[in-house]
């Protein structure tokens, strides 16, 4: 498949781990989705933990920064992004991702490890999406969370690269 409009688009709210980043930096180029960071992050951009992690591949990542949520929110609201659902994935989620329907270019976003999503952020999400645990468990690592949630994202829309 070489048409792109219709893929999930990883969203990253201040994240503060560099490692974290890297990881799904890699995890992107390997789906081929684009991937949004909203600053400020928790480390500096060029951190050497940050390029281990993301190792070569982010030279080939469709990565776009965000100076801050308001710019973010400026890009979302662009006539070309209007169709584009903002999905949080939240332990606070009302929905489990097994029960929920992904759609064409979802805003998949994922809040700070050391505190998630602001209530404000919330608050203009079109769902609040849980990825199933154990009862009792706190969360899963955000990478990882991220990585259940773009397969499964793509599972649903059939939108694998390289098929």
């Amino acid at each position: 498949m070489n048409d792109t409009t219709h893929l999930p688009e990883i969203v990253l709210y201040q994240p503060d781990i560099a490692q974290n980043v890297g990881s799904i930096i890699r995890m992107a180029v390997c789906f081929g989705l684009p991937i949004h960071l909203i600053e400020p992050m928790g480390f500096p951009f060029n951190e050497s933990k940050f390029k281990r992690a993301g190792m070569d591949y982010l030279d080939r990542a469709k990565l776009t920064r965000h100076r801050s949520w308001g710019h973010f929110m400026e890009v979302r609201n662009l006539p070309e992004n209007a169709e584009k659902r903002l999905v949080a994935l939240t332990t606070k989620g009302s929905t489990q991702m097994n029960k929920f329907e992904f759609e064409s270019g979802d805003y998949l976003l994922f809040g700070r490890e050391s505190a998630g999503l602001p209530d404000t952020v919330h608050e203009v999400c079109e769902a609040r999406v849980r990825i199933p645990m154990v009862a009792g468990e706190r969360s899963m690592n955000l990478a990882q969370s991220c990585a259940v949630t773009c397969y499964e994202a793509q599972r649903q829309l059939q939108c694998f690269q390289g098929e």
